[in-house]
């Protein structure tokens, strides 16, 4: 993967990013991760909040930030995973905020997924109020997974509590009406490295309207690796990929892009400027 680091787009020193959602516990990491990490950090993304999609990963998410300086945790059950899920589960979930809370960032990624259906579409609706409850009550911004569900996902929503801490609708791919309505919920609009793919036209228009204060990046890796490693693995040092392509839909610079992504995700998960 030395590969990777060639012809990377440039930020100067003081410039980083922040790699809003990454599954840094997934097997494609497993030979490697110290390498990943350190290659991210060296070329300038400076946080990755690794991502909790059920009980065990939460668990390995809060192992994997207690490891690593900068590494921060989100816990959650996807929608994937709600089919089974019982109350107990979500105990066990607030168990491990109140003891790893230090650690913790978010809650999720929760959410509806209605192209693979891996769970029925009541128990996921009903699983994502759940978890918009528990989130409020633990008091964590919500990362939140949409596939073909826009309006249930809207409905719910605006029937929950209101996000008092914020949010992130994950790896934007609806278009820029939606986008507009997530905004008005309070959430922020994370864009992946399919911004980079010639074919997503729709996504680029959603860059390009809606404001850069209302914006944060992510590779959810190890899916989605930016073009030009369409197909391989994806990991946070590509999201530099994802942030020129930003900039040039948006017709500014990169390191404008950087600033602003990472204010965002700096004050959405409450961390410290710069560090």
């Amino acid at each position: 993967m030395k590969d990777i680091e060639n012809n990377l787009p440039a930020l100067n020193k003081n410039s980083y990013l922040i790699d809003t959602h990454c599954h840094l516990d997934m097997d494609s990491y497993e030979n490697d991760l110290t390498e990943v990490i350190e290659r991210a950090f060296k070329n300038h993304v400076k946080r990755i909040v690794t991502i909790g999609i059920d009980l065990p990963s939460s668990y390995r998410a809060i192992l994997l930030a207690k490891k690593y300086l900068h590494i921060s945790a989100t816990i959650g059950i996807h929608p994937h995973d709600v089919g089974n899920v019982t109350d107990s589960v979500y105990t066990k979930l607030g168990r491990l905020f109140s003891e790893h809370s230090a650690h913790i960032v978010g809650y999720g990624e929760i959410g509806l997924d209605y192209v693979k259906n891996y769970s029925p579409i009541d128990r996921q609706r009903l699983h994502f109020t759940k978890q918009l409850d528990l989130a409020h009550e633990l008091k964590l911004p919500v990362i939140i997974h949409n596939r073909d569900a826009d309006d249930d996902t809207l409905e719910l929503l605006k029937k929950a509590k209101p996000l008092q801490q914020g949010g992130i609708m994950h790896c934007f791919s609806g278009d820029y009406e939606f986008a507009r309505q997530v905004l008005d919920l309070g959430l922020l609009i994370s864009i992946p490295g399919i911004v980079t793919f010639k074919n997503a036209a729709t996504l680029h228009e959603v860059v390009r309207k809606i404001p850069l204060a209302s914006l944060v990046l992510e590779t959810d890796g190890p899916f989605l690796a930016p073009h030009p490693f369409r197909g391989r693995r994806n990991e946070p040092i590509l999201m530099l990929h994802t942030a020129n392509k930003v900039a040039e839909l948006k017709k500014i610079h990169i390191l404008e892009v950087a600033r602003q992504t990472s204010c965002n995700a700096e004050e959405l998960f409450q961390f410290d400027h710069g560090e």
